[in-house]
């Protein structure tokens, strides 16, 4: 079986990051599977790639790297962590990304190249390090155990009496609102409300309304979801991330 490696970034496509980092892992590790999650996260957007990763990384068989790299504080004095949890790796910068990895997972803080550039250190320091990991390193052999790295989890719904108040914490590339709401927190019967606007009841799926109506129903993460059948419910309604939502 090939080693798999994931990659997730802010990169896009229109320049050639991507193409050299990737360049730099199968330089290293001859015959690795290299699996986009994705590279258009916002610039900067830190809550998203926490977002993306965390519902992705498990999908994914053990024994694989996770390189993620979304990371504005580039070339500063925040560290580079590498991190194992469940028998999966990950290597990502220390500003919050990887806030979702349990408690006991394990990070070591990666030593940085006095020769690799500080505004790319994706391909300089981080893909280096993936590739070690993939091909048998541990832990203790790509750095130095760190316990004190910076979380900063996305936020969690509350209960005020009988009524679950959560946010949207994602907007996918439908404009479908993805909130924080697990569906066993919904009561059968409760009617959906984002930034205001009453929804309606849960649905099965987008077809249980008509076109351009908006619809709620449990998303494939998990969580309630808020959409507009062949539209964007974040375009219709104004609102995204941090909106409020209530069930």
């Amino acid at each position: 079986m090939a080693t798999l490696i994931t990659l997730l970034t802010d990169f896009g496509y229109a320049d050639s990051y991507v193409g050299e980092v990737k360049g730099v892992l199968l330089s290293q590790v001859h015959g690795a599977a290299l699996v986009d999650i994705t590279h258009q996260v916002s610039p900067g957007d830190v809550r998203a790639a926490q977002y993306i990763l965390s519902r992705a990384w498990h999908r994914f068989p053990q024994g694989s790297v996770h390189l993620a790299v979304v990371d504005p504080g580039v070339g500063t004095d925040r560290r580079v962590l590498a991190a194992s949890t469940a028998g999966h790796f990950f290597v990502a910068p220390d500003n919050g990304l990887l806030s979702f990895l349990p408690a006991d997972a394990h990070f070591v803080g990666l030593p940085i190249p006095e020769d690799a550039a500080p505004t790319f250190q994706a391909r300089d320091v981080f893909a280096p390090v993936a590739g070690q990991l993939a091909l048998g390193a541990p832990l203790s052999h790509v750095g130095h155990p760190v316990t004190d790295v910076h979380r900063s989890p996305l936020p969690a719904p509350r209960h005020d009496g009988t009524i679950v108040i959560g946010e949207v914490i994602y907007v996918d590339r439908f404009g479908t609102l993805i909130s924080n709401i697990p569906g066993d927190a919904v009561e059968p019967g409760v009617r959906i409300k984002v930034g205001g606007t009453e929804i309606g009841t849960l649905a099965r799926t987008f077809g249980d309304v008509g076109r351009g109506a908006l619809v709620a129903f449990l998303g494939s993460g998990g969580t309630v979801e808020i959409a507009v059948r062949d539209g964007s419910a974040a375009r219709l309604l104004g609102v995204g991330v941090g909106a409020e939502v209530r069930a």
